[in-house]
């Protein structure tokens, strides 16, 4: 079995990107504890959850939502996390969507950190991770190709 430990050792971590669509497409950012940077909610895997699920995880802990998860990553980044001795772990990180049905008003780090929902234009340049940009861009085009594809009454 996996542990938390293995993947820390291999620096593999997991995001949600956290998306509503009211009118525009609007993701949710959050800022890291340390550097105050704009981020997706994202951290370790957890080795009894699937990838996925621990994405779902980390978007409640540190965003307070829930949703719908999508079973395969959208795509995948790699950032230098800096660890409290000064060093750097690289890091790639798998990208899971989560369209949010739910806000919920406390969650576990509530109050740690600050929440913005922004259109996903505008998430694209404010994101601190550069890797993550072409994430983000790539989404954009699934969403609108699905949306294009959808009955007239379904766009929304």
């Amino acid at each position: 079995m996996k542990s938390e430990a293995l993947f820390r050792e291999h620096g593999k971590q997991v995001a949600a990107l956290c998306w509503r669509a009211r009118p525009v497409l609007e993701v949710l950012l959050i800022t890291s504890l340390n550097s105050r940077r704009w981020i997706l909610p994202k951290g370790w895997p957890e080795p009894d959850l699937t990838a996925a699920e621990s994405a779902a995880r980390e978007a409640f802990e540190e965003a307070g939502v829930t949703g719908k998860i999508s079973d395969k990553p959208i795509g995948t980044y790699h950032y230098l996390k800096e660890k409290k001795d000064g060093s750097g772990l690289p890091c790639s990180v798998d990208v899971f969507t989560l369209a949010v049905t739910k806000q919920l008003h406390d969650w576990p780090e509530k109050g740690a950190r600050t929440l913005a929902w922004v259109p996903l234009d505008q998430a694209v340049t404010q994101i601190g991770e550069l890797g993550l940009r072409p994430v983000l861009k790539d989404f954009r085009k699934s969403h609108v190709l699905q949306k294009r594809s959808l009955p007239a009454r379904q766009r929304a």
